[in-house]
């Protein structure tokens, strides 16, 4: 069934969470390389690389996203996604797939190098 068939929408269905904030993701994120490299952004400067956090529904006024919607950042790409600075044109339209493509990059980082771990994961 639809969640239109049910007076509910997509927002509803969601649970209040507690947020997620993690000192060891923050901490690894020092001196990694950019996840992000947005082209023509990019400064390759691995020691200004912070955990940035990417747009999603874990935040709001006043609140980041949770610790595990982010990605490790150089100032420069981290100036842009937080609107310090403009999306290259060319790249703007491309700007979900940065987002998912340096989320999947940083954690997989941060699971190699045992920050977190999943269960059943080899």
């Amino acid at each position: 069934m639809a969640l239109a068939d049910h007076d509910t929408t997509g927002t509803d269905m969601l649970q209040k969470t507690t947020p997620i904030h993690s000192k060891k993701i923050r901490d690894a994120a020092r001196n990694q390389p950019c996840t992000l490299q947005i082209v023509g952004v990019c400064n390759g400067d691995w020691s200004t690389t912070v955990l940035a956090h990417l747009p999603d529904e874990s935040h709001g006024i006043a609140r980041k996203s949770d610790d595990l919607s982010a990605c490790f950042a150089c100032d420069s790409c981290h100036s842009v996604i937080d609107g310090r600075m403009k999306w290259p044109p060319m790249e703007l339209e491309h700007k979900d797939w940065y987002f998912r493509r340096a989320q999947i990059r940083t954690w997989r980082v941060l699971f190699q190098e045992d920050v977190f771990s999943i269960k059943g994961a080899a």
